[in-house]
């Protein structure tokens, strides 16, 4: 037989068994995660659940769910072993800020401004910011201004007469 022939089935139990020995390792991790359980630590389970272990027997594990609710799950229900800052922030919403000693950025624009005087005070004796629009009433000014304004901005009707042809 010819190398060449040879080389697709090499190639593919050489695939096969790299799969397999992924597969065991994690299940190994998984199991060595399972079997590190003690009571008083964070768990979350395979359908999404958190609780705290409260009994860890051979094949089983007890989990407090909230006062006074005790369930019983199998340890391969175990999805994952949580360490204590990422269950209190899930569970209980609680941070733990590792920044604490970080600046705290303000919410909002106005702490970065400094004053001598405070904001009301001096937006007290301000004017009124103008932005171009004047309502007739409050103005003054004569109507027949206004109107005579308007009809200069609006377009022209014709009688359907057009010089493009």
């Amino acid at each position: 037989m010819n190398t060449l022939t040879l080389l697709p089935f090499i190639v593919l139990i050489a695939a096969m068994f790299l799969m397999t020995r992924s597969a065991k390792k994690k299940q190994q991790q998984a199991a060595s995660m399972r079997n590190e359980m003690q009571p008083g630590s964070g768990v979350r389970t395979i359908g999404g659940m958190y609780a705290t272990v409260k009994e860890v027997s051979e094949d089983t594990v007890l989990l407090d769910a909230g006062p006074g609710v005790d369930l019983l799950f199998a340890k391969n229900a175990i999805g994952a072993v949580l360490t204590d800052d990422e269950y209190n922030r899930i569970v209980h919403g609680i941070e733990h800020d590792l920044k604490a000693d970080a600046d705290v950025v303000p919410d909002d624009a106005s702490s970065l401004t400094e004053t001598d005087e405070p904001a009301a005070a001096a937006a007290s004796g301000d004017k009124a910011v103008d932005f171009g629009k004047k309502d007739v009433a409050e103005d003054g000014t004569g109507a027949a201004e206004v109107a005579e304004a308007k009809k200069d901005e609006e377009p022209k009707k014709t009688d359907g007469d057009s010089e493009a042809k």
